[in-house]
């Protein structure tokens, strides 16, 4: 099918929001066809300083947008000048890496795995509240709280927490995966985005701490409680160079039937698990096993990240994350580039799912298409050969001599 490129920004209903390179050239190798290789052609609004890719995915025209800043405000004011700039917006995703609870919030058996795809029913701000004392209060009033997702958007959710709805999700997540892998083999990027193995999928106990675990004169020796300190070196230093030990990672079931997979050189190890539920929103990187248990029991939360607050008042909109660590101390950026990318796929997907407008399919039936001239051997030198498709497939075409 041949797809005609847009006359106009009314013209785009879907916007696709990242905030961080490594997840906007995730989404860059899902866009089946780019609207702006020789120079944009849509313009912005004024005060409008966001820049923008265009093109396609699927049947539908995208604008996809890089934030500068990570957090809410920044992505609050970024999706305030798309609205400005692209009214005929419906549905905004939110596209990129998060942290992930462990095991989903209503069913400990559903354990939530490196490289699987979050998408938010709903979004808690759990950062903003009050500090006392001896504890931090989220506020939990009308003015404090974000409101729910559009009717749209609950209805397209919904259907993915059907079997059906999961499984087709799934099916085609894991193909444009494969897709996007092969894309990105073709642009010299082979490697970026493969699987790192469940090996390097590593889950430790909630209080084992990530410190120097070997004989040491700082204050690493002196940590034995979840909330004692540990120094600056063990911040910034890997597992493997703290000395870590693997006795204390915990057992997974999921874990180990993907293992299995692995060992079969199958290739549905690499295959994502997608998980609906509520994601916590805050300009707060979690790096607590201790917090982010306490939070997601108490919110009911599956996964951490810091940009859906901000957007989640301004437009209508979908968070899709890829968990790339599990929003602890041992935290480490293996796996971003791959979560970015079941993330992006998990993106192509839902768009699949998503019901065009009449507006949109009308106007795609109805846009004239130039054609080059065909051969003409009469005395008229301008010819020029003109189609247009209508709603019903009908072609018309009409011959004018100048």
């Amino acid at each position: 099918m041949d797809y005609i490129k847009p006359s106009r920004r009314e013209d785009f209903e879907i916007v696709i929001i990242c905030g961080l390179p490594l997840e906007f050239n995730a989404v860059s190798l899902v866009l089946d066809e780019f609207w702006d290789e020789d120079g944009d052609h849509f313009g912005r609004s004024p005060g409008d300083v966001n820049h923008y890719i265009t093109g396609r995915i699927g049947r539908y025209n995208v604008v996809l947008a890089l934030l500068s800043h990570m957090g809410k405000v920044h992505t609050a004011s970024a999706a305030a000048s798309i609205r400005s700039s692209y009214g005929g917006v419906r549905l905004a995703l939110l596209v990129g890496i998060c942290g992930g609870a462990p095991q989903a919030a209503n069913d400990e058996d559903d354990e939530i795995l490196l490289g699987d795809v979050v998408i938010s029913k709903t979004v808690v701000q759990y950062d903003f509240g009050r500090l006392y004392p001896d504890k931090f209060v989220r506020k939990n009033t009308f003015e404090g709280s974000l409101g729910t997702p559009s009717k749209d958007i609950r209805n397209l959710l919904i259907t993915f927490e059907t079997d059906i709805g999961l499984e087709r999700l799934q099916r085609r997540t894991a193909y444009f995966l494969k897709q996007l892998q092969a894309n990105a083999t073709g642009r010299k990027r082979h490697g970026r985005y493969s699987y790192p193995g469940t090996a390097e999928d590593k889950l430790f106990q909630a209080i084992y701490r990530h410190k120097h675990h070997v004989p040491c004169t700082c204050i690493c020796r002196d940590c034995n409680s979840i909330s004692d300190p540990v120094c600056d070196e063990a911040l910034n230093s890997s597992c493997e160079e703290l000395g870590c030990d693997n006795i204390y990672l915990e057992p997974r079931g999921q874990l180990e039937a993907r293992r299995q997979l692995e060992q079969d050189e199958s290739d549905k190890a690499q295959e994502p698990a997608v998980h609906v539920g509520s994601i916590a929103s805050g300009d707060v990187v979690m790096k607590s096993a201790d917090e982010r248990d306490r939070i997601a029991k108490k919110e009911g939360v599956i996964a951490f990240e810091m940009e859906g607050a901000g957007i989640w008042e301004e437009l209508p909109c979908i968070v899709v994350k890829g968990v790339c660590d599990y929003a602890d101390c041992h935290k480490n950026k293996r796996w971003q580039n791959f979560a970015a990318a079941t993330a992006a796929s998990t993106l192509k997907a839902i768009l699949e799912r998503y019901i065009q407008t009449d507006k949109m399919l009308k106007g795609k039936s109805n846009t004239p298409r130039v054609q080059p001239a065909p051969k003409h051997s009469g005395k008229c030198s301008n010819y020029h050969h003109i189609c247009m498709y209508s709603s019903h497939s009908l072609k018309i075409a009409a011959c004018i001599y100048l």
